[in-house]
């Protein structure tokens, strides 16, 4: 990965930003995985250590987005995402860090669950950290439950911020290019090159943020993003809209730049978005068992059964050399989902 701190790589260093996370985050070998799998030497790069209440990928996309909030003035951050969200978890972490206050829309959306769903994990930390909570049915969309509260808020004369779901905004996007030149520092320092990243993806923004990591460093690997619930074609349109409202902010272009082709896979999504197939508890499991690492199973447990399956099955990732799986975080939920530690695997 030869860096080359061309124009947009320096206006994306000047980004402005609060200090909320851990970086750099660690880029560790998974040599047991790898020997046990057969396959390309596998890394993990440790998003889910960046700090902020238990970590995650989510800690990098507020900095330079509370940073904004900070520049207006805002007293009141508002924000969303299913009840055991590790977005809305950091966002009331970073509430607290900065003294803002916090309301959260969160979406009961994930049928079937027990009731450790909806009092243990991530919300029962929101509720520690100080949000306040509004809960909504799974078929409403939290958008305009979002801008009614910060209308009500402005008429009682408070400044609120709305950050969308996932913190999925052009800052949150250049956020991840900035930590792809992370990794490809760490790699360097390894005497290593990558092949191919491996990731969850959910709204869509850390891939989006790394393909455009990837291409200020004229890196010709590749990224697959592992769909945690939506459709190949929603998940890539996601992915889409992300990169193009981070290029646009990094005022790049098509005939400035050319980022990696987008890769989405939703062949792991299970039974729906926060129900965890088997291949998932497996792949949970495995990791646990041969790196004492964990994985959550909404998020990486399934892009981490893509990686695993992939190996197995397709020669893809099986002719590479070197594999990086980036871990983005969601730990916090795992004793909201009982089913993990009951698995048989």
């Amino acid at each position: 990965m030869a860096r080359q701190l061309a124009d947009p790589a320096v206006r994306l260093s000047r980004i402005s930003r609060v200090q909320l996370a851990h970086v750099p985050t660690p880029l560790e070998p998974l040599d047991r995985l790898s020997a046990y799998l057969g396959g390309p030497r596998l890394w993990i790069k440790r998003d889910d250590c960046t700090g902020l209440a238990t970590g995650g990928n989510k800690a990098r996309k507020l900095e330079p987005i509370f940073a904004e909030a900070r520049e207006q003035r805002a007293d009141t951050i508002i924000s969303a995402g299913a009840i055991q969200s590790n977005h809305a978890r950091q966002v009331a972490a970073a509430c607290a860090k900065q003294g803002l206050a916090c309301v959260l829309v969160l979406t009961d959306s994930v049928g079937g669950q027990p009731e450790d769903y909806r009092e243990k994990g991530n919300i029962s930390l929101m509720k520690l950290l100080g949000a306040e909570i509004q809960i909504i049915s799974g078929s409403q969309e939290s958008a305009p439950v979002m801008e009614r509260i910060a209308r009500d808020l402005a008429m009682q004369g408070h400044r609120p911020y709305i950050i969308p779901v996932g913190g999925t905004t052009a800052l949150g996007v250049l956020a991840y290019a900035e930590a792809f030149l992370e990794l490809s520092e760490q790699l360097r320092s390894n005497n290593q090159t990558a092949d191919a990243i491996v990731l969850a993806t959910g709204t869509g923004g850390t891939q989006a943020g790394l393909l455009i990591g990837a291409a200020l460093d004229d890196w010709q690997g590749q990224i697959f993003g592992m769909s945690v619930g939506a459709s190949k074609a929603r998940a890539t349109n996601r992915v889409n809209a992300a990169l193009a409202a981070g290029k646009e902010a990094l005022q790049l272009d098509d005939a400035s730049i050319s980022t990696p082709s987008i890769h989405v896979s939703d062949a792991f999504v299970g039974p729906g978005y926060g129900l965890p197939s088997q291949d998932c508890l497996e792949a949970i499991h495995l990791l646990a068992r041969h790196e004492g690492i964990l994985l959550d199973p909404t998020y990486t447990g399934k892009a981490m059964a893509g990686l695993i399956a992939t190996l197995r099955y397709h020669a893809l990732l099986s002719n590479m050399k070197n594999v990086v799986f980036w871990h983005t975080g969601g730990n916090a939920s795992l004793d909201a989902y009982p089913c993990v530690s009951r698995a048989t695997i």
